[in-house]
């Protein structure tokens, strides 16, 4: 079992990825590998809706995206960590996620219609953190999420949602974000549906 913590925010040691990391160890203590991507580190350009994978589900660009590919292929399990940058995620990790418009034609390509219906190469969390307090907060940022996954061939198995945090580490403050994030882990390397933690 192989699960990829992806680490969304452009801010090193930030909330988002204090969460991820304790997540991770939830994982690690269940005995699955750990994998991991920093979204900060990933120098990529965005999609360029150039049609060019749609014949072939490769995308035409040479950059660094081509390290992260394999990786979403050959993860069991992606934990996906991200703050919120007005209602949605940063830039940073956006690229990735418009990147794997590759995998969706890829997965276009390869099963039949009936089989797009089921996803069979894994399952996807999401991790969100903002600092306001917003009802909709999190919502664009989950269909995001759900879209990713799906174009990965991956099922959504839940979220971990926290509101009100926003300083740099606040987050050590919330034993409760901290421990769920970690049961998140344990859950994930165990590829179960997790459902939605709002905190």
């Amino acid at each position: 079992m192989i699960v990829l913590g992806i680490y969304g925010s452009p801010r090193k040691g930030g909330n988002s990825d204090q969460l991820l990391d304790r997540a991770l160890k939830g994982v690690a203590a269940s005995g699955a590998e750990v994998k991991k991507i920093y979204a900060r580190h990933i120098k990529i350009s965005g999609c360029l809706e150039c049609g060019g994978c749609d014949q072939t589900g490769i995308c035409v660009q040479k950059d660094d995206m081509s390290q992260i590919y394999p990786l979403l292929e050959e993860s069991n399990v992606i934990i996906l960590a991200t703050p919120i940058f007005f209602y949605s995620p940063p830039a940073q990790i956006k690229a990735i996620i418009d990147r794997a418009q590759a995998c969706w034609a890829k997965r276009f390509l390869t099963k039949p219609p009936e089989a797009r219906k089921r996803h069979d190469s894994g399952i996807g969390y999401l991790i969100a953190i903002g600092a306001t307090k917003g009802k909709k907060l999190f919502d664009c940022t989950k269909l995001v999420a759900k879209y990713f996954f799906d174009a990965l061939d991956m099922a959504y198995g839940g979220d971990l949602l926290i509101r009100g945090v926003e300083k740099k580490s606040d987050i050590l403050k919330r034993s409760d974000a901290l421990d769920a994030a970690y049961e998140l882990g344990k859950k994930a390397a165990r590829a179960e549906q997790v459902g939605s933690t709002l905190l």
